[in-house]
């Protein structure tokens, strides 16, 4: 089997590194990588919440009045929307409010006081979010609600570039990641029929891996807070919240989703994270396109669903 040679290109982006592969001697390729990951750069500008931008535009005025947003990002709310109404609110945009009163916003996790945690579950959910399509305006039901696209930002990005690399570039194979949670595949490479090989790392942190999925036309989301938390009298607090109860998520070391676009993957994969195995398996079985790879809390070895619901995807053994 003759070997792959690929062309990688890198950029820094929404906090992590973003990277597109693409395979040597496709035409324009470099200058097709180059043009994606200018494209990740300018959603990044609209979608952050940690400097101005046109989300965090919209967190500081939609309480007060409805706010037009650009289309592509109205059609990303109304997204969220739906997902968030699908998986009964394990996932939801509008949680901001829950990840700056745990100080994950700003990067200093700390214990909210009662009263804090109140006032920002109050202020959490998109059941607040009254969105008009036929003048594209949002408006918040509740003062001091926030949406975070934190958890579906990167799929989003990377939908978005790939649609870009097939659409104006013509490309017909490559593999895009948003650092080692995001992963969107475009066709296989020519010599693996199963598709775009991705490990999924293991929650520790270390060089093991809990397997690979094969993904063709498909993408990879995946969930842990292997980075992002903090220690408190001897308890470990991780930035993944449900917005259900306003605390972080305890019962999952990682969870994986398999879907065919990197947003979903994304957003499922931190619903599977908060709501569990019994509900992802419940999840699952009612919508095949969706497969999950699930290390829940003091468990070894991952379980997996649907993994057979692509073709393949395949996950093997480490």
């Amino acid at each position: 089997m003759r070997e792959l040679t690929l062309l990688r290109v890198s950029r820094r982006a929404m906090a992590t590194t973003f990277e597109i592969a693409i395979p040597s001697g496709t035409p324009h390729a470099l200058a097709a990588a180059h043009d994606a990951l200018d494209l990740i750069e300018t959603l990044e500008d609209q979608l952050t919440v940690y400097r101005e931008s046109e989300v965090t535009l919209l967190n500081a005025t939609a309480f007060e009045e409805p706010v037009a947003v650009e289309p592509q990002l109205f059609e990303l709310l109304q997204h969220c929307a739906i997902l968030t109404n699908d998986t009964a609110g394990a996932f939801d945009a509008a949680a901001g409010r829950l990840s700056r009163c745990w100080g994950f916003t700003q990067r200093e996790g700390r214990i909210p006081t009662p009263g804090e945690l109140a006032e920002a579950i109050a202020a959490t959910g998109f059941k607040h979010v009254i969105l008009n399509e036929r003048d594209r305006t949002v408006r918040f039901r509740r003062p001091g609600l926030e949406i975070n696209l934190g958890a579906i930002g990167k799929g989003y990005a990377l939908d978005r570039a790939a649609e870009l690399l097939q659409s104006r570039w013509n490309i017909g194979s490559a593999l895009l990641a948003g650092g080692g949670s995001s992963v969107r595949a475009i066709g296989r490479p020519e010599n693996e029929l199963r598709g775009w090989g991705v490990s999924i790392r293991h929650p520790s942190g270390d060089a093991r891996t809990l397997g690979t999925v094969y993904l063709k036309d498909s993408a990879l989301g995946t969930s842990a807070a292997t980075y992002q938390s903090f220690e408190y009298n001897g308890r470990s607090y991780g930035h993944v919240i449900d917005p259900r109860s306003g605390q972080p998520a305890d019962t999952m070391r990682s969870a994986s989703c398999v879907a065919p676009s990197a947003a979903e993957a994304d957003a499922i994969s931190t619903a599977f994270f908060v709501a569990g195995t019994m509900w992802a398996a419940e999840h699952c079985r009612s919508r095949t396109h969706l497969g999950a790879v699930l290390l829940p809390e003091n468990a070894e070895t991952p379980e997996t669903l649907n993994l057979d619901c692509y073709d393949p995807p395949a996950t093997l053994p480490t």
